[in-house]
């Protein structure tokens, strides 16, 4: 697919990117990349690039600027998620993705923009933050999960939660490597060292690197309230488990008299007078029952129980 960036983004054929007064969009396939780089004169091998897409990063070249970007996929599969290349010059800028997934994106673009002045500039700072549009709500969402399992904690037991937040807290930790790449790469293009933008037009990576910021400073607080739950869950199950220790502890209390009391009469000496005795029998039962309820007794009121 070849675009032309106009007003809009205006569909065009191979051919014309060539003799267009405007900057233009090409989506290729990787094979129809090898099949065309020719056509784009950028002097680059891009086969060294497309099997390592696992990360957003930004390369200058003598002459053009190659990348990848890589979006992960965080959460449910209802967002966008995959990787592809890229390589652009003054005139213009080439994806290359199998996948379609930036073809999606520069279609996006191309229905919902309209520009009084366009650019390459333009275009890239839209295509950019159409990838990030949806993350605020997601984020969003995710922080009212862990508001919901912060109460769900406090409520019962915390154990069972801690699963779902390690989950969380992994595609925290994704996000944040995203955002940080995506900050990178905006300040690589704002740096504009082979004098491919306008200076004048270099204020919309600088914007876009701020909102990439911006959202790698909520994940990083995120990542802290998952870090405050996760002590929160520790502190109940110590709690649990100092009530557990506590009534362990009661219950030896109560047993070691009745122990020493059963110890002392099971010597079964010869001259011992309550073995005689009519009473005895009833006579322990009844110390027995009397240091049990004094213990519990105490117990309570001292409220280890």
């Amino acid at each position: 697919m070849y675009y032309l960036i106009r007003e809009t983004l205006a569909p065009c054929g191979a051919d014309e990117i060539a003799t267009a007064d405007v900057p233009y969009v090409a989506v290729l396939t990787p094979e129809e990349w090898r099949r065309n780089r020719e056509r784009f004169a950028m002097g680059i091998d891009m086969d060294a690039v497309l099997p390592a897409l696992s990360q957003t990063r930004a390369i200058v070249n003598y002459d053009s600027l190659t990348g990848n970007i890589a979006i992960p996929a965080v959460g449910d599969s209802e967002h966008l998620s995959g990787s592809f290349a890229f390589a652009l010059d003054e005139r213009g800028v080439v994806f290359i993705d199998g996948s379609g997934l930036a073809e999606c994106i520069v279609q996006a673009v191309a229905e919902s923009r309209r520009w009084r002045m366009p650019g390459l500039e333009r275009f890239l700072y839209d295509f950019l933050e159409q990838i990030i549009a949806p993350d605020l709500a997601r984020l969003e969402q995710l922080e009212q999960t862990l508001e919901s399992l912060e109460a769900e904690i406090l409520t019962g037991d915390g154990e069972p939660v801690m699963a779902r937040l390690n989950d969380i807290r992994g595609d925290l930790l994704d996000l944040n490597l995203h955002y940080g790449q995506l900050l990178d790469l905006g300040l690589e293009l704002e740096e504009n060292e082979n004098g491919f933008f306008e200076e004048e037009n270099l204020r919309y990576f600088r914007l876009f690197a701020a909102r990439a910021d911006r959202l790698r400073d909520m994940v990083n607080n995120m990542r802290d309230y998952t870090v405050q739950l996760r002590d929160l869950i520790q502190t109940r199950i110590d709690v649990k488990q100092n009530r557990i220790i506590t009534l362990l502890t009661v219950i030896t209390t109560i047993f070691t008299p009745l122990t020493l009391l059963t110890g002392w009469y099971g010597m079964n000496f010869r001259y011992m007078p309550e073995l005689e005795s009519r009473w005895g029998y009833p006579a322990v039962i009844a110390v027995s029952l009397a240091i049990a309820g004094g213990c519990l007794l105490y117990f309570k009121r001292k409220k280890w129980m």
